[in-house]
């Protein structure tokens, strides 16, 4: 790969061009005069373990990953090494897959332990907008071509997926095993687990075991930067013969070989095996079969090496009945049964997906660069007129997780039951996914096993009494959610919170909000005042504006996060350098709409729109068998404020000011701003036309460029909302009356009945329809004075200089936007009063 190419014949390219001169440099390095942009096509993770030497990160540590950047001048596409400094512009989403850069600084570096091996380090770089259809072109470097692709630095041997690490990414992982069909189990002297138990510890050799997969567990990633290992992977199944179920571990090399051809339900012949003791720290999946014996003391070991183990994949049409393997069960409820059963009660469900939300993450350690990636769904089943609630973690199912939408049916496995209802009077049970749980969406059901039980074949009865039209109406999709409801004290939220220090101050909130990564959400506590309220009705601040626009606020001029603080801007670009100290911006008030407009006149229309398709497919199953009043002070429907910007009109109705307020705002230190509710905080309905459409804008961003199989004229602020017709802005003002942070309070969709729900709470007269702005205010108002504390605060100037506690949500969804929503106000003096009057 190091090796330098001669010009071929092809036309000189600017990546060809730039390669040569960085070689051919006596400091191999330069400075790039030619402004040239090119397209990335790829943005690839590994781990940093030989890599963490040689760069450090924008913090001056060593970081945990590395970053490879495939591009295309539009002749040759080559991968190019993206030095560590500059790793925060993907882990912000600002380089992403179709984003046009400007490379203005690199170097060429050869790796010493290789012979020949070197690659381009992307050392400064400007970045632009989208390419919505990049040409698609060849590597000039035929080792790049090769497959599996491997990392440029370090000697990896596979990368990792860009967002979490449970999911397999790339060439590596081989989609599937066929079965043996010739093998023949006559030769073989099969061992059963009860005998292995008793006999493995005077076995030198273990004789081969015939067992059927009966759980399946989501992939475990334990590579580090200072650990060796060529493919640090880990999965748990638990496999059954006659005489009982024992955990099998597939290791490193293992994985990518095996892991997507493992399924459940699938019957192995398992030589050349190891046994060991159980790891009794591990999670275990709950028994479907309460007869079955489950050895508990020993596992199965499958290793590529020491020794290299053998299996074999049996055809179902094979599987004879004198073998006794025990049949896949399952434990599958129903919606109206989920309220009777306990917490933590282990369960599988089917259901018909009416939301969808956003894809988000969040970091398994406060000081990590691991995340877990998640996303909520709502599920019907025709016992209840409630959905079922999923909190669905990724379960190295990238291709069902990410193609999870409304109207598709929707399996999941070995869930866990989550209530609180002794601490929350509001919350309602819902399910969260376990360390064995699958998920199966229409298109993965032919063949699976639960096919055949009589709760899944009741509910395939049920959608066929159902109207698609009216299931339609249930649906939404992506925009702000967070579920469960916290509790009704802030004494139970700080015992819940587990972490030392609940509270933020202002200042540590606005260094989180800076290192958050994206999609990343959090949940922080403030102290605060309560100063300002105004509503703005998403027809004007949405539609209007999209996902930029500036908001020009006649309360407190002062700007307390400036944007891009030391980015240099050239020719409406961002430049990022190797060695300065940039920083991305805090606020929403820079607006990247200069970098899309560029953008926009490369991006190809789209004519013509997707047939739509009938969402209710039945023929996979077909081979298994058939309160609070508002305020009147506060609605005020002559009372419009016009603001003019970039071009663009906000109208904001109803707007309060306390009078603290009026004494302050022109005097702040600091007033962070997080007002413009972006596209992506607002559930849309769905449209079953352009459901591919939909499902991009909500799902993570890929690592790789795909050419779009879908066309659509359509923005995404063209869809209705489905939530409500507009928001509160808050203002809150620190206790110490210094700073001052907008923030939205966003109602959240509820699938059951198309209305609102706030803090888990359906309020029965939310969201009725209305022909009137001022009843949709209205509406709003009831919802937002239902989040305030205590039974004081019955208009909203009952708040004037009151000390609350705000749990704000803060999410990041890429380039320097940041989602930041009220989601509950507690009032400590009030919490302090009842428990004097209640010792």
């Amino acid at each position: 790969m190091g090796t330098i190419h001669t010009p071929s014949q092809s036309p000189m390219s600017w990546i060809e061009s730039t390669f040569l001169k960085v070689t051919t440099s006596p400091t191999l390095s330069i400075v790039i005069q030619e402004r040239t942009p090119v397209v990335v096509l790829a943005v690839e993770r590994y781990l940093a373990q030989n890599c963490a030497g040689n760069d450090r990160s924008r913090t001056g540590s060593a970081p945990d990953f590395c970053y490879d950047l495939t591009l295309s001048d539009g002749v040759y596409k080559e991968k190019w090494h993206l030095a560590p400094s500059l790793n925060f512009l993907v882990q912000k989403n600002i380089i992403k897959c179709s984003t046009e850069v400007t490379i203005t600084q690199c170097s060429y570096v050869y790796d010493e332990k290789r012979v020949g091996w070197g690659f381009v380090c992307i050392e400064e770089l400007e970045c632009g907008g989208e390419v919505l259809e990049p040409k698609m072109v060849h590597f000039r470097q035929k080792e790049q071509a090769k497959k599996p692709e491997v990392p440029l630095l370090g000697g990896g041997r596979y990368y990792l997926s860009l967002w979490n690490n449970e999911d397999p990414y790339g060439d590596v992982w081989l989609q599937s095993k066929p079965p043996d069909e010739q093998l023949s189990l006559n030769a073989f002297k099969i061992v059963s687990l009860s005998d292995l138990e008793i006999t493995w510890k005077n076995r030198a050799k273990y004789p081969p075991l015939l067992v059927r997969i009966l759980h399946k567990s989501r992939l475990r990633y334990f590579g580090k930067p200072n650990r060796k290992s060529d493919v640090p992977y880990q999965a748990y199944f638990e496999v059954a013969d006659h005489s009982g179920m024992m955990s099998m571990v597939l290791w490193n090399s293992m994985c990518p070989e095996w892991f997507q051809s493992l399924r459940i339900g699938t019957v192995l012949l398992l030589q050349k095996y190891v046994v060991k003791s159980t790891y009794t720290s591990r999670t275990l999946p709950a028994p479907r079969d309460p007869r079955m014996k489950i050895f508990t003391t020993i596992e199965l070991g499958l290793n590529s090496q020491n020794p290299s183990a053998i299996i074999h994949i049996i055809p179902e049409k094979e599987v004879k009945a004198e073998w006794n393997l025990p049949e896949v069960k399952y434990h599958f409820i129903t919606r109206s049964e989920l309220n009777s059963l306990p917490h933590n009660h282990s369960c599988d469900v089917i259901g018909l997906v009416t939301f969808v939300g956003r894809a988000e993450r969040q970091k398994k350690k406060d000081d990590g660069e691991d995340f877990w990636l998640y996303r909520w769904v709502h599920a019907i089943d025709g016992t209840s007129e409630e959905p079922f609630e999923l909190e669905l973690f990724a379960t190295s199912q990238p291709d069902i997780f990410d193609n999870i939408h409304p109207m598709s049916y929707l399996v999941c496995t070995q869930m866990r039951v989550i209530r609180d209802s002794a601490t929350n009077t509001s919350a309602r049970p819902y399910l969260t996914t376990s360390n064995e749980s699958e998920m199966f969406i229409t298109g993965f059901h032919r063949g699976q096993p639960y096919a055949r039980d009589a709760k899944v074949k009741r509910f395939i009865q049920w959608t066929k009494t159902q109207k698609e039209a009216e299931l339609l109406e249930k649906c939404a999709i992506g925009g702000h959610y967070h579920y469960p409801p916290l509790p009704d004290a802030f004494s139970q939220y700080c015992k819940d919170s587990r972490v030392e220090t609940v509270l933020t101050t202002f200042a540590e909130m606005k260094k989180e909000i800076g290192e958050l990564h994206y999609r990343e959400h959090k949940r922080i506590a403030v102290q605060g005042i309560i100063a300002a309220i105004r509503y703005i009705s998403n027809d004007n601040a949405d539609a209007k504006k999209g996902v930029t626009g500036l908001e020009d606020i006649e309360i407190g001029e002062s700007v307390g996060s400036p944007s891009l603080l030391s980015g240099e801007r050239h020719e409406g670009e961002v430049r990022w350098g190797h060695n300065k100290r940039d920083h991305l911006a805090l606020s929403s008030l820079h607006s990247w709409q200069e970098h899309q407009n560029s953008s926009k006149r490369r991006k190809s229309q789209h004519d013509s729109e997707t047939q739509q398709l009938n969402p209710v497919l039945l023929n996979e199953w077909s081979l298994d068998e058939e309160s609070i009043e508002p305020d009147p002070g506060f609605i005020q429907p002559d009372e419009q404020r016009i603001t003019e910007t970039s071009g663009e009109r906000e109208v904001y109705q109803g707007i309060w000011e306390s009078e603290l307020w009026s004494q302050v705002k022109h005097n702040l230190m600091e007033h962070l701003r997080y007002s413009v509710v972006l596209s992506e905080s607002i559930a849309r309905q769905f449209d079953y036309t352009h459901k591919e459409f939909l499902m991009q804008q909500y799902n993570i961003q890929p690592a790789k460029y795909v050419p779009k199989n879908y066309q659509s004229k359509k923005t995404v602020q063209e869809f209705k909302a489905a939530n409500c017709s507009g928001h509160y802005i808050l203002t809150i003002l620190d206790i110490n009356q210094r700073v001052a942070i907008d923030v939205a309070y966003l109602p959240v969709f509820c699938s059951d009945s198309n209305q609102v729900v706030d803090n888990g709470q359906t309020q029965d007269d939310t969201m009725l329809p209305s022909d009137t702005l001022d009843q949709t205010k209205s509406n709003c108002m009831q919802r937002l004075l239902h989040t305030f504390p205590g039974k004081n605060v019955k208009s909203i100037h009952d708040l004037n200089r009151l000390h609350l506690i705000c749990i704000l949500d803060i999410c990041h969804l890429g380039n320097d936007h940041v989602e930041i929503g009220l989601n509950k106000i507690y009032n400590p003096a009030e919490e302090a009063d009842a428990a004097n009057q209640h010792p």
